[in-house]
Order: C-alpha cells, then sequence, then structure tokens
C-alpha cells in the first residue's frame, strides 16, 4: 500500500486527507480493519515508537494508551497485584496472568481510565487471544501491533460493528534519519529523536542519597521514554513498571508537575480499600463507573455521595472519602520516580512530586537554581540525577 485515504483530516472540513511516503514506497503500515483517520495514525505511529523503545530496551512487552498525540499512560507486561487487577477493573479476566502483553495493556488502560476513554492502543508484541478480549470490552479508536494471531485478530474485527481500526506495522521499519513537516505552508526539517535512553542516562546522580535500586532505574527509564513521545511542556510519574501520572502540554512545568502528581494520587487512591468496595449498582457499565470513582475521589462537579445522588450508583449510601482519609493514605505511598522533559526551573516543582511518594528524579539540569533543586531533593532524601537531555515533542 502506497498511499491510504483518510476519512478527513484533523477536523470533518479538512478534505481530502491521507498518508502515503514521499519517496513513493510502500507504506510501512497496513489497515487490517476500518479506516483510520488523520489522528489515529499519529497516535499510532508515536504510540508504536514508545512501546518499540520501551521493550528493546527493558526487554519486557510493553503497552500504551494514547489520546490525542500523548500517552495517558504507557507499561511493562509484569503480573498484577489482586487489588491492582480490581482498580483497573480487570480483575475477571481468565488468564490475564499467564499474558505478560495483557498485563501491560491492563496497567496502561487502567492508569488514568477517564483519559483513556477512546483510545488509541499500541503494543510492542504480536496480540494475543487475552489481549484481544481486554481491548475488546474497552471503548477504543483504534490499535497497532507488529502482528496479530488470527483469533486475536477476529476478535478485534468483530468490535465497533466490525468497524474497529486495527493497523499492523512492519516491525522492521526504520526511517529517514531527517524528518520534514508543513506548518502554514512552511516546511520543517529536523534530525530525527533518535536518542537512545537507557540505564547509562541515569548515572550523574547529583544528590547526596546515590541509593538508585534497580526497579526505580526500570522506572524512571518507563518515564523519560514516555516523556519523548508526549507533548511538552511534560513530566511524568512511574511506579511499578508503568507510567501513573502524565502531565502534558502545559505551559509553566508546576503545572505539569501537579496534573502528573494529581493523576498519580487518584490512580494510588482507586486502590485504597474504600475505593475498591464502592457499592455499585451491578449493572453500571466501567465508562461510568470511571466517572463516579473519579468525582468520588475528587470532589468534582457532583456530590456522589448526596442524597438524590448516590441513588443513581449505589445499592447503598457510601461515606465520603475525606481529604483527612486520602492525605493519610498517600502518606504512607514512597519509591515513586519522576521524569521532567526539560529542567526543573523552580524546587517547587520537588516539593510536589514529594506529595505523592515521589523518591526518583531524573531530569536534564541546567537551571540557574539547580542548587536551590538538588537541596530541596537533599531535604527529601531523594535521588536526582541530571540526564543532560532535554526530550521536548512537539
Amino acid at each position: 500500500m502506497k498511499e491510504f485515504a483518510l476519512k478527513y483530516g484533523c477536523n470533518p472540513n479538512q478534505k481530502p486527507a491521507s498518508i502515503y511516503m514521499a519517496d513513493g514506497s510502500e507504506l510501512p503500515v497496513e489497515v487490517l480493519n476500518g479506516r483510520p483517520g488523520y489522528i489515529n495514525f499519529l497516535d499510532a505511529l508515536n504510540s508504536w515508537q514508545l512501546v518499540r523503545e520501551i521493550k528493546t530496551i527493558l526487554g519486557m512487552p510493553a503497552a500504551a494508551s494514547f489520546k490525542h498525540v500523548s500517552p495517558t499512560s504507557a507499561a511493562v507486561g509484569l503480573p498484577l497485584s489482586d487489588k491492582l487487577k480490581k482498580a483497573c477493573f480487570v480483575n475477571d479476566i481468565k488468564g490475564l496472568d499467564d499474558s505478560p502483553l495483557a498485563c501491560a495493556y491492563a496497567r496502561a488502560r487502567g492508569t488514568d481510565r477517564m483519559s483513556s476513554f477512546g483510545d488509541w492502543i499500541a503494543l510492542s508484541d504480536e496480540c494475543d487471544v487475552t489481549t484481544a478480549k481486554l481491548v475488546k470490552r474497552e471503548v477504543s479508536d483504534g490499535i497497532i501491533a507488529p502482528g496479530y494471531s488470527p483469533e486475536a485478530l477476529e476478535i478485534l474485527k468483530s468490535k465497533h460493528g466490525g468497524a474497529y481500526n486495527v493497523v499492523k506495522i512492519d516491525a522492521n521499519y526504520i526511517p529517514e534519519v531527517q524528518e520534514k513537516k508543513q506548518v502554514f505552508g512552511v516546511t520543517f526539517e529536523q534530525g530525527r529523536n533518535n536518542f537512545v535512553i537507557d540505564k547509562n542516562l541515569l548515572s550523574n546522580i547529583v544528590t547526596k542519597n546515590k541509593d538508585l535500586p534497580e526497579e526505580a532505574v526500570r522506572d524512571l527509564i518507563i518515564s523519560l521514554i514516555t516523556l519523548k513521545y508526549t507533548q511538552s511542556n511534560s513530566v511524568c510519574y512511574a511506579y511499578d513498571g508503568q507510567a501513573i501520572g502524565v502531565g502534558a502540554g502545559q505551559q509553566s512545568r508546576i503545572h505539569c508537575t501537579r496534573l502528573a502528581g494529581s493523576k498519580a494520587d487518584t490512580w494510588f487512591l482507586r486502590q485504597y480499600d474504600k475505593v475498591l468496595n464502592l457499592p455499585f449498582k451491578p449493572k453500571m457499565g466501567r465508562p461510568e463507573r470511571d466517572n463516579v470513582i473519579d468525582s468520588y475521589i475528587n470532589k468534582n462537579e457532583e456530590d456522589v455521595c448526596a442524597d438524590g445522588n448516590w441513588q443513581k450508583y449505589f445499592t447503598e449510601q457510601p461515606e465520603p472519602l475525606t481529604a483527612e482519609e486520602a492525605k493519610a493514605y498517600l502518606s504512607t505511598i514512597s519509591g515513586v520516580s519522576c521524569g521532567s522533559d526539560a529542567f526543573f526551573p523552580f524546587s517547587d516543582n520537588i516539593e510536589r512530586a514529594s506529595r505523592s511518594g515521589v523518591s526518583y528524579v531524573a531530569e536534564p539540569g541546567g537551571s540557574v537554581r539547580d542548587d536551590l533543586v538538588i537541596e530541596c531533593c537533599d531535604q527529601k532524601n531523594m535521588v536526582m540525577c541530571f540526564t543532560g537531555m532535554r526530550l521536548f515533542h512537539h
């Protein structure tokens, strides 16, 4: 396939739209089902690069959940605890523990389920049946992978009334070194960001505490590779083999840190017993449960515990989650890793990160206030690495 006609561009008024190779060669992708759109392919090609790099560096199956050209999460295929399975709504998936790839997607999708609603999925390995069954029951726009087992492909083709977008990518495809794009009729050209993110990038530890365990190395690598494909400015918290909070596209870095920290807090609180045991009505769907859980934790527009509201969602009126309870629970969390795509200009980022259990930090360094940021890390006994490499993505 040398050219694929898209339904339209970013918006319905932007026609015609297509993807093709500038040199006239074959596209590295094959559409096996559906008709992906412009944004779908932006998500597909960015998310594929992310999971491919994580798999290459860490040697583990990886999955990502993407929305509007940024990841909601990325994860490797580690088994899920019973609490995490319940929080991610996958405790009923048979054979989950036997499929590292399914575990990776269960983690990625379960991190920020509000943002992942209608996601694009990327898998580092051939999609198996267990992963396909997990994907089928979630609200998703499409999937990209290097292959699909015959049964998995049939399961995916049956989704969305047969219109689900399924894309296969050539795992051996390597793009040209120079990349180009147009903005307002002006052509931009730059060298591709082929910078390798591995444990060697974390060797410059600038804090007094230099104890960086292998689990933290893994999580910092996941965080930094995730940032490489996240719209800047961006900050990413990672824990237990997955990105648990991504703050994307903010003009101020502290806003990135707060946003990512808030998402990480919500992820942890979804595993709090009081949240896990909310008495939902049995026929309530997962997306609606996600909305209610988010409101219950974050005190959003609707008080879901109030009279006249709780009856819509629960079999009995639940006790509210108090701010004191949430704070006490989150205060027990530690060992979280935090990456930033550019230097932290002020120590307020470290202060906010510490409230979400961050113990390990990786950032480029280079701020005129580096000494103050390091001092703040030292006060909190954090380990911080200066990577010397900015990871802006636009």
